[in-house]
């Protein structure tokens, strides 16, 4: 069981019914932990927040005074992120980019763009001398490194180490730097390397991985600015009280960089700075027994909440009871010690959580699924059966917002 925040707690009690299910985010949470983050790392160390974890606009917001810029990874995030938080510094990456989301990033400003490939570079170029004449764009090729064997073993999703449709392939890259070195493409600049290659790594594994990407690119014998080593710090949905050691991967960064003062290291973490501050909060509407094991069937489901259906694991969560019952029909009460609790789909893969220890759990009470603050309603199918979309809350101190 998952504790919620006292104040995400009080919210989730005082919506009505025809409220839930709804998303609650604890904004004072969120910066209290991306304050934690920004302390533990070298001041030569810069964070970017990849948006396409939880692109919420107050989220977004919250992250400001912490980040030193933001990830995006389409035109839609390039558009809605530069709205969202106008005038703070943009990186560009994700494979397939297409011409229009080029232009568009161009003519929005742009910081500077992960390459994925060389016909990537060559339309980048083509695009920077039609919209952009006037300054060179900043390149960052992504490079699909090789690791050392058992190096991305504890990674929950692996984009590089292996053939994958991330990146490029180190030999096309030492071309792509020669094209960008040699005078091949006049309006753009060698900015530095960038090489996200795995997530759900620990903070020893992830120094391992930032050491193996900085010893690639000086190896490349051209001058570099940076080196991007990406995001993908584990975040434990099993264990949620566990967090990332980001003292233990801040001291890992500084050390890298000071084996390397010439070049400024940037992060781009996304789910492990969001996802503890957001509650997916919802009503059981019904309870039974179903073959020796107990049920519960709660408002909304997998198609608010996809994550645990796309990660197999169970959403940790907690029980908030509620003593009044409205209706003239008797309650529903759990049997047993355990329950599993499904949404309202009809599918057996709506399931947010398997045998969670809920005695005595009845109709009507709360349910707050935890670590809800990444890749949760944005990855999710929302149309699926066209159920009500959930509410969405952001709590700050000491006002608060709903919208």
């Amino acid at each position: 069981m998952t504790e919620p925040t006292p104040a995400v707690r009080e919210r989730a009690l005082s919506l009505p019914s025809a409220e839930l299910p709804a998303y609650i985010y604890d904004l004072a949470a969120l910066r209290d932990h991306a304050a934690e983050v920004r302390a533990a790392l070298p001041s030569r160390v810069e964070l970017y927040y990849a948006a396409k974890a939880n692109p919420e606009p107050e989220i977004l917001a919250a992250l400001g005074p912490y980040v030193d810029g933001y990830e995006v990874s389409s035109g839609g995030e390039l558009a809605h992120v530069a709205k969202a938080v106008p005038g703070r510094p943009l990186a560009f990456g994700g494979p397939g980019k297409t011409p229009d989301e080029v232009t568009a990033a161009l003519e929005t400003g742009v910081e500077r763009f992960h390459v994925e490939s060389a016909y990537e570079l060559r339309m980048l170029a083509e695009s920077a001398r039609r919209v952009a004449p006037d300054r060179r764009v900043a390149v960052l090729p992504r490079v699909n490194l090789p690791v050392a064997d058992g190096s991305l073993a504890g990674s929950s999703l692996a984009m590089g180490g292996r053939p994958t449709p991330f990146g490029m392939d180190p030999a096309q890259a030492a071309e792509v730097v020669r094209a960008l070195t040699d005078g091949t493409y006049p309006q753009l600049e060698l900015r530095g390397i960038h090489a996200h290659l795995a997530s759900g790594l620990e903070a020893a594994e992830q120094v391992a991985v930032a050491e193996s990407i900085v010893a690639w690119a000086t190896g490349l014998g051209v001058p570099l600015a940076e080196v991007n080593v990406g995001g993908g710090m584990h975040v434990d949905y099993g264990t949620p009280e566990r967090r990332f050691d980001w003292a233990a991967y801040g001291r890992g960064l500084a050390r890298l960089s000071e084996e390397h003062p010439e070049l400024t290291l940037r992060i781009e973490p996304g789910r492990a700075l969001t996802a503890y501050c957001g509650w997916y909060a919802t009503e059981v509407l019904d309870v039974k027994h179903s073959h020796g094991e107990g049920f519960a069937v709660v408002r909304g489901g997998t198609h608010h909440l996809r994550t645990p259906a796309t990660k197999g694991h169970d959403q940790p969560c907690s029980v908030l009871p509620v003593d009044a019952w409205p209706h003239p029909w008797p309650r529903p009460v759990a049997a047993g010690e355990q329950v599993t609790l499904a949404g309202q789909l009809c599918t057996p893969k709506d399931v947010l959580a398997r045998r969670v220890p809920a005695s005595g759990l009845r109709a009507g009470d709360r349910v707050l699924f935890a670590l809800a603050g990444a890749y949760a309603w944005n990855i999710s199918h929302h149309d699926f059966l066209m159920h009500p979309r959930p509410g969405f809350h952001f709590l700050s101190a000491p006002a608060d917002s709903a919208g």
